[in-house]
């Protein structure tokens, strides 16, 4: 058995923050991640960003993060099947133990996968490098590449690999792109970027079916339709993974819950990033699964390990970049609520604010408004006392 003082399951960028956020308050204790990854922690947004449109991106220098530099032992490959809270270890599928002080559980999600398809070289989730590594081999030998799901992976997949020469196909569920996080005007303005560009879209479709070979994919759609493909990215969100939390008898709703400081129900297990149900000082319950979250809550998770006992107060923001188009966010940006549209030119610079029932703002878009986010921040941590009113022109680019 290899034992550890600090123990992390999952290889993301949750692992990355958590591994330096120990080494602020202890250089030198033991260090292990368990992932199930090959490759060692990464910056995943690039996957469906930078390494698409910026040809001089390095993988060395801007993707891999370099957490080696910690100190940290890597055990690639490995996942985790069983935590055994009485004797402070976990167990791996080959039948490996390690120890643990404290253990931090950071292990993401699952990719929804699609009707009678499994991942393969030409089926990918879209989660991991690797799926990266194939998908980019595909695009750049001029593949017909189908994405389906229209939010935000299958936007930024579908405008990545459209912009590399390949041709693309995207089936969404909804009838206009972006049409559950974007007023009506934004979202027709937003899909007709697709439509420029050469995407065809498939929309109000799902998959009914599927089937692949060593050649290619062929999915049939809800209207019957058949498409042809040589490779398919299924974008269809993800499932937490909470399945290892709960075997272990810690408390798991939408995610494993955890206090303000990160710690489940054992004092001597944390939970962050996807996976982590935690109080956000802000908008309350919720788990959030951007990178922005991931990083600092990531770096608390391990510092909290190391003893600091520090609440996480951090509301996270996220953001997108699809083709000459770029938002920040923060908060619940969903159509179900009302939006207040505060345009300085109409859908290219402006601020959508989101409201409940009650006219509070519960979450604010920045479209092409950069450097904001604090703003927004201080809005939604205000908005009990902020009339619909009093918001235009609160925040300009």
């Amino acid at each position: 058995m290899t034992d550890f003082r600090y123990l992390i399951v999952g290889g993301g960028m949750v692992a990355d923050a958590a591994a330096r956020g120990v080494r602020e308050l202890d250089a030198d204790g033991s260090i292990g991640i368990l992932s199930e990854d090959v490759d060692r922690p990464y910056a995943r947004p690039a996957l469906s960003k930078k390494l698409w449109t910026e040809p001089d991106f390095s993988w060395d220098e801007k993707v891999d993060l370099h957490t080696e530099e910690t100190g940290a032992t890597f055990v690639l490959g490995a996942a985790v099947t069983a935590i055994d809270r009485a004797a402070k270890t976990v167990t791996t599928a080959d039948g490996s133990t390690y120890g643990y002080e404290r253990l931090l559980l950071a292990t993401g999600g699952k990719p929804r996968g699609l009707p009678g398809l499994e991942p393969s070289d030409r089926v990918l989730d879209y989660r991991s490098a690797d799926d990266y590594r194939k998908l980019r081999a595909l695009a750049d030998a001029g593949a017909h590449v189908v994405v389906v799901g229209g939010g935000y992976i299958g936007q930024e997949i579908s405008a990545g690999v459209v912009q590399n020469g390949a041709r693309v196909t995207l089936v969404d569920p909804d009838e206009v792109v972006g049409g559950r996080m974007f007023p009506d005007g934004l979202a027709r303005a937003f899909q007709q970027r697709f439509v420029d560009h050469g995407v065809d879209l498939r929309l109000g479709r799902r998959v009914a079916s599927g089937t692949q070979t060593a050649e290619g994919v062929t999915l049939t759609l809800d209207d019957g339709s058949v498409l042809e493909a040589d490779a398919v990215v299924a974008g269809l969100g993800i499932e937490p993974a909470t399945q290892l939390a709960a075997d272990a008898g810690l408390t798991v709703r939408d995610g494993i819950v955890v206090s303000s400081t990160l710690l489940t129900d054992d004092d001597s297990v944390f939970a962050a990033g996807d996976v982590a149900e935690y109080p956000d000082r802000i908008l309350g319950t919720r788990r959030v699964e951007h990178v922005d979250n991931a990083q600092q809550q990531g770096r608390q998770a391990g510092r909290n390990l190391a003893d600091a006992d520090e609440t996480y107060d951090h509301t996270p923001m996220f953001y997108s970049d699809v083709f000459d188009m770029g938002y920040e966010a923060v908060g619940q940006v969903s159509t179900q609520l009302r939006t207040l549209e505060d345009w300085q030119e109409p859908n290219v610079t402006g601020v959508v604010y989101y409201l409940d029932e009650d006219d509070t703002v519960r979450g604010v878009l920045l479209w092409n408004v950069w450097d904001k986010t604090d703003e927004a921040r201080k809005v939604l941590a205000g908005a009990d006392a902020l009339t619909p009113d009093l918001l235009r022109g609160r925040i300009t680019a």
